[in-house]
């Protein structure tokens, strides 16, 4: 490759799978920028309550510039990450490895590897960075869950959550106590259970506590509030001889764009599901990555989840004395449910639940809703009362790794100015809207907790599903006419083009995708070759 360069790498993304390639590009001694569209957050800037939308909210358009972004497509609510450590910053600690053969002999990938035993090492590798601890929890939560997984006839399958946490004296802050001093100080955790608000105690080991401090450290440039516009080979090739072109501008609705362009040799595109597949479709559709294969956009998946609570409806109920998830329950091997609570600051998402409306279309789960609320008012009017809703409620994640899948496309529509992107049917079943055994869990859980059930309220006045775990769109595969990227993540018909996050996860996980797709994202790292002299080391 010849001609003037900015910089060796840019990583388009400072979430699960950008992190890993910040840290493992620059540790192999190449020169790296991280564009990510969100800011940077201090600890102590993370919101207190969850009353304080514009921390925890990414509406930009009205001001908002939180780190949770509620994005609606037709066939499924996303849930996502924004800001410099990307899902981190929100996620609930929770580091499983998947289980399920489902998983790794899905008939995408299942020919390119014993995807098992060659992620092994990874995961090991990914639990070490994020400092990965299974702590005894036990709680009212933990009983409750212990009673459900009985109820469910599976009591043996109950177990801790691995969590990814500095589990050290309660508010004590000590040096760092994973990479030999090379780390930030970190703080023990109070288990106040706010973790997906944001950790103002510093105890939650997001990638900005490891692989992306690290990565500064070693001389990473990290750029925040940055976002990319587009993306092309410098000489209209494959990237191979000419580099690339990455085009960014200050992310809107800023009040200058601020536009900037930067010759890299090599690109990581890591902007997670949703952000990978909607850049990638741009540039696709405006020339700039024409090679792009036509899988792209398809095989997109939710981990077929479901999200239902249970409340109880003593006033002086407390579930929040652990951190926010910490026991897991295994009904068949197909199916994940975990408990999750906000602590005692949560009480502003008690608006988006509603009584347990049961199967059927929006319109029959609506009329449901209705008739439930008509046949006990009382529960009905306590639970549109969000004050105490927080402490007295646990909400349950029901993730599973049966095959459902829609596909991402951009389409044009009235009255909205050029395309948007949005899901339609592909080739397999959709992610079902409703899932009986989660329905099932709240409602016995209801029992034991002596309240009642609720739905998600998205799920059913939209009559979808939502997730907090999307993934595919641009999946592993043997070649272009079967997937997006090969499996080392690199890009069918370019070169020095690697995505890394879980747009190319090729089947359901059916449990919390964090380590997974660090896991293959140090999987791909390992295969790129070294660069200039390597700089030091910091211990991992």
């Amino acid at each position: 490759m010849t001609g003037d360069f900015d910089v060796d790498w840019v990583v388009i993304g400072s979430g699960f799978g950008g992190s890993v390639a910040a840290l493992r590009l620059v540790e192999k001694g190449y020169s790296v920028v991280v564009l990510e569209q969100g800011r940077r957050w201090r600890d102590q800037d993370f919101a207190t309550t969850a009353w304080e939308s514009a921390r925890t909210q990414w509406m930009p358009w009205l001001g908002m510039r939180g780190i949770l972004k509620i994005t609606p497509f037709r066939h499924v609510n996303v849930l996502t990450g924004v800001g410099v450590g990307g899902g981190s910053l929100t996620w609930a600690n929770t580091s499983y490895v998947p289980h399920s053969d489902d998983f790794y002999r899905h008939p995408q990938w299942a020919a390119l590897g014993d995807w098992r035993n060659d992620l092994a090492p990874h995961y090991e590798t990914a639990g070490r960075m994020l400092g990965v601890v299974e702590p005894a929890f036990d709680g009212p939560s933990e009983r409750m869950m212990r009673r459900l997984a009985a109820d469910l006839g599976v009591p043996d399958s109950y177990r801790t959550t691995p969590v990814a946490l500095f589990m050290g004296e309660a508010g004590v802050e000590v040096d760092d106590p994973y990479f030999g001093g090379d780390g930030p100080r970190r703080c023990g955790c109070t288990r106040c259970g706010q973790c997906m608000l944001g950790c103002r105690v510093g105890a939650k080991n997001t990638l900005v506590k490891n692989y992306l401090w690290l990565a500064e450290r070693l001389g990473a440039r990290i750029e925040a509030e940055r976002k990319v516009t587009d993306l092309r080979p410098r000489d209209g090739g494959d990237g191979s001889s000419g580099g690339w072109i990455v085009e960014h501008v200050a992310t809107p609705p800023a009040r200058r764009s601020d536009p900037k362009v930067i010759r890299a040799r090599g690109v990581v595109v890591a902007g997670g599901a949703l952000g990978t597949n909607e850049l990638l479709l741009r540039c696709r559709e405006r020339g700039s990555l024409p090679r792009l294969s036509a899988r792209l956009g398809f095989m997109a998946r939710t981990n077929s989840e479901a999200i239902t609570a249970a409340t109880a409806s003593a006033r002086d109920a407390d579930y929040t004395t652990d951190v926010t998830i910490t026991a897991s329950i295994f009904p068949d091997p197909h199916t994940h449910i975990t408990n999750n609570t906000y602590g005692a600051a949560g009480d502003g998402n008690g608006l988006l639940f509603v009584p347990l409306a049961g199967d059927g279309s929006r319109s029959v789960r609506i009329a449901k809703l209705l008739g439930a609320c008509l046949r006990r008012p009382l529960t009905a009017l306590r639970s549109l009362n969000p004050v105490g809703w927080s402490k007295r409620t646990v909400l349950f994640t029901t993730m599973q790794s049966i095959d459902s899948s829609l596909c991402m496309a951009l389409r044009r529509r009235r009255f909205r100015r050029g395309a948007v992107m949005d899901t339609y049917q592909g080739e397999g079943k959709l992610p079902a809207g409703y899932l009986e055994v989660a329905e099932r869990a709240a409602r016995l859980a209801a029992a034991h907790m002596g309240g009642y059930a609720q739905s998600f309220a998205l799920d059913v006045f939209r009559g979808v599903p939502t997730t907090a775990h999307f993934l595919g769109g641009a999946v592993i595969g043997e070649s272009a006419q079967s997937g997006v990227v090969d499996a080392g993540q690199r890009v069918f018909g370019y070169r020095n083009l690697l995505i890394c996050d879980g747009s190319v996860l090729p089947a359901n996980p059916g449990v919390n995708p964090s380590l997974t797709i660090l896991a293959l994202a140090e999987h791909a790292m390992e295969q790129v070759p070294a660069g200039g002299a390597p700089p030091r080391r910091s211990g991992v």
